[in-house]
């Protein structure tokens, strides 16, 4: 198993639609798209370049979302199995087990565990 750097950076925004014109106006390019469950609501994945991709998330209704910024730090890696293994075994927290899925049309394979200080680690292998 190996670590290749972040994947991406999840960023939950106010207002989608001016997020996504601000990171595109940076230069960035969509590279992704896929549903936010059966909210309703699209998520987007905008590759700022050179490895910088910012997952915009819209936020939802609860307290804690409301008032973050950053949702969460995805690894990028070949086997998130392992890394949730690893991450479990080190003493993170179990969010989200390893699970193979299709993000509009990327397949992948992530996890969620929650770090020491409460930091939530996405574990994300594209296949």
């Amino acid at each position: 198993m190996q670590f290749n750097g972040f994947h991406h950076i999840g960023l939950l925004v106010n207002d989608l639609e001016k997020s996504l014109q601000f990171y595109q106006a940076l230069g960035g390019t969509v590279t992704f798209n896929f549903p936010m469950g059966d909210s309703g609501k699209l998520i987007y994945l905008v590759d700022l370049g050179g490895n910088a991709v910012v997952e915009l998330i819209p936020k939802g209704g609860n307290d804690a979302e409301a008032n973050a910024r950053w949702a969460h730090i995805a690894v990028a890696t070949d086997d998130a199995r392992k890394a949730y293994q690893l991450a479990i075994e080190a003493g993170a927290v179990k969010r989200s087990e390893p699970n193979d899925l299709m993000l509009g049309t990327m397949a992948v394979c992530n996890a969620f565990v929650t770090g020491p200080d409460d930091e939530v680690i996405e574990f994300f292998e594209v296949k």
